[in-house]
């Protein structure tokens, strides 16, 4: 069984993301995937390039990674600007 997506800009959450990510800290492509490598991942510029562009869709594992990276949490890489129930828990 094959499975096909649909990866329109509006869709590649992720890739915007990494890509807003990535400029904010002053990385280019290049410059990521040689920090992710010297970390021991197998993060190549192409690899960002096409999570970015929604060529390739990003693992959970990847996702993971990225959040360590930029130290933010995966509902952020997701979109998610609300609070959890489990941060409004922290809070009080």
């Amino acid at each position: 069984m094959k499975i096909s997506y649909n990866l329109e800009p509006r869709k590649n959450l992720i890739g915007q993301r990494l890509c807003q990510l990535r400029k904010d800290r002053k990385l280019s492509q290049r410059k990521l995937a040689i920090k992710l490598q010297q970390q021991g991942y197998s993060f190549t510029e192409l690899t960002i390039l096409r999570i970015e562009k929604g060529q390739r869709l990003a693992t959970d594992i990847e996702v993971m990674i990225l959040c360590r990276f930029f130290e933010v949490d995966p509902n952020t890489m997701f979109g998610y600007t609300g609070s959890t129930k489990e941060q409004e828990d922290k809070r009080n």
